[in-house]
């Protein structure tokens, strides 16, 4: 007999593709943040913070099927962003356990170290493929970015979203 998938798996799948939803929103917005600063990637933070907070909640096709409309949102190519994130985030998935009883700023550090392997990773696959690529400034500070907006994701997801760790009160 087939199971149904659970209730909370369903929901925090459904919830976070929403979420996704509103961030490619106001990602498309007409909005610039100054001339040449890139801003940082919310979904990847956000990825990120679903996996290490409520790992049972989202499966990995959920996340490559959000950053795969992202791609043809943003007309980047199609399939090598959404497989380095997936990579980071089962990466990250595995390692939770052993995460999961330790501070924030050891998550924050750790996280901030994936993010900046994931987005330089992407960038050396775009030079290896004679891809277009933007200016090793810009992907840089869009590291900074992601990293720095990582905390307001987390406080974010807790607060809109009740998104907290397994296990713990906080």
């Amino acid at each position: 007999m087939m199971q149904l998938p659970r209730r909370d798996f369903v929901t925090g799948s459904l919830l976070f593709l929403l979420a996704v939803l509103v961030l490619l929103f106001l990602r498309m917005l007409p909005l610039s943040a100054g001339p040449g600063w890139p801003g940082p990637d919310l979904l990847l933070a956000l990825s990120l913070v679903w996996v290490l907070r409520r790992p049972d909640q989202l499966a990995a096709p959920v996340i490559v099927l959000a950053v795969l409309i992202e791609d043809v949102l943003l007309m980047r190519p199609l399939g090598l962003w959404p497989m380095i994130v997936l990579l980071g985030t089962e990466a990250a998935r595995i390692r939770e356990h052993r995460w999961r009883d330790q501070g924030f700023l050891v998550e924050w550090l750790r996280a901030a170290a994936l993010i900046a392997a994931m987005i330089l990773g992407y960038r050396l696959v775009q030079i290896l493929f004679m891809l277009p690529v933007p200016a090793l400034g810009q992907a840089m500070l869009q590291v900074v970015a992601t990293i720095a907006a990582y905390p307001l994701v987390v406080l974010a997801a807790r607060w809109l979203l009740g998104l907290r760790r397994p296990g713990r009160p906080d």
